[in-house]
């Protein structure tokens, strides 16, 4: 009877034991990034991904698996969305034509702290969602507008005043395509890991690019005229398959998510405070920045972002969803 009595609370203690391991079980995402290490934008997704796995030691932990070399640039949104990795950190723009409402975030007038406050983050998780089968946990590094960079000195056009692209070859990707196709531009869609040897083999003698990080890129080595004003905002995002979301635990998601939170305003205000430094980067290299007139500035602003609200609502109306258009810019581009 004894003996009987010590094997029952010794099973009970082993399946206790058992119970608060599984209780407490870590969980492991697998990740990438779109873009090699060295840039400003990884160094940030990076930083989150420290950050994480120091607050979420024995709840949650993240482990990078690398980027474009791990899984190609291009594809990682449908790897994240088939689950084939659990996290990715891209652009939007990359799988844009999937989630149509990502274009209201190229053309936001808000940063990430805004539109999480005023709802527009909310209707856009719902959108990833419902399309992608993925939870949009952040945007990350918002607020950092676009320029184009030429080899030669720019021209314009003397009809609106607009810079003239005609003849130039220029890089292209998914969220420059809709402007640069209302410029008459020669594009050549490429990643960017290919644009510093299509520079250096005169494929391309032009491309766009967030205000900073150029230099990081080396293609200041080639690029010697930064066009101003600059235009649109970064889209860059922490996407997660919705399958291993949904299947995490609460304190899981709760670390995830605060942390990306917090990381949404802190890069936003590190990228601003970083773009006086590649300012003067660029100057000190010699670059010249030019300048359209005033009434060529607003053509040319108009151009960027009419182009980009009509693609959007042309793919929304595909969706049939035409009717969130109006409430999309009214979040991420109030009047």
């Amino acid at each position: 009877m004894m003996k009987r009595l010590v094997s029952l609370l010794a099973a009970a203690a082993v399946g206790s034991t058992l119970t608060v391991k599984m209780a407490v079980a870590e969980e492991v995402l697998t990740a990438v990034h779109a873009f090699p290490p060295f840039l400003v934008y990884t160094k940030t997704f990076l930083e989150y991904v420290d950050a994480v796995n120091e607050r979420g030691a024995g709840v949650v932990q993240i482990k990078v698996k690398g980027g474009p070399e791990a899984i190609k640039m291009f594809e990682q949104p449908k790897a994240v969305r088939d689950g084939v990795v659990d996290m990715v950190h891209t652009p939007g723009s990359f799988y844009g034509a999937e989630v149509p409402e990502i274009d209201a975030m190229v053309a936001s007038k808000n940063d990430a702290a805004a539109t999480r406050a005023n709802g527009g983050t909310a209707m856009m998780d719902a959108a990833h969602q419902k399309r992608f089968n993925v939870k949009y946990l952040a945007w990350i590094d918002s607020g950092v507008g676009f320029n184009i960079f030429t080899v030669n000195e720019p021209k314009f056009r003397s009809s609106d005043g607009v810079l003239d692209l005609g003849g130039v070859k220029i890089r292209d990707n998914p969220i420059y395509t809709a402007f640069l196709k209302s410029l008459e531009a020669t594009t050549s869609p490429m990643p960017s890991t290919e644009a510093y040897g299509a520079l250096e083999k005169g494929v391309i003698d032009a491309v766009p690019w967030t205000s900073i990080g150029i230099t990081d890129l080396k293609w200041d080595k080639f690029v010697k005229y930064m066009v101003q004003p600059s235009f649109y905002s970064t889209d860059l995002g922490i996407i997660v398959n919705l399958d291993r979301w949904n299947a995490m635990s609460p304190e899981a998601k709760k670390v995830l998510q605060d942390v990306a939170i917090e990381w949404e305003v802190k890069s936003a205000a590190d990228r601003a405070a970083d773009t006086a430094d590649y300012m003067k980067a660029y100057a000190d290299g010699g670059m010249k920045f030019v300048s359209h007139s005033a009434s060529g500035e607003a053509n040319y602003l108009a151009l960027a972002y009419d182009s980009v609200w009509a693609r959007l609502t042309g793919r929304m109306e595909e969706k049939g969803s035409s009717g969130d258009v109006a409430k999309l810019r009214a979040l991420y581009a109030p009047d």
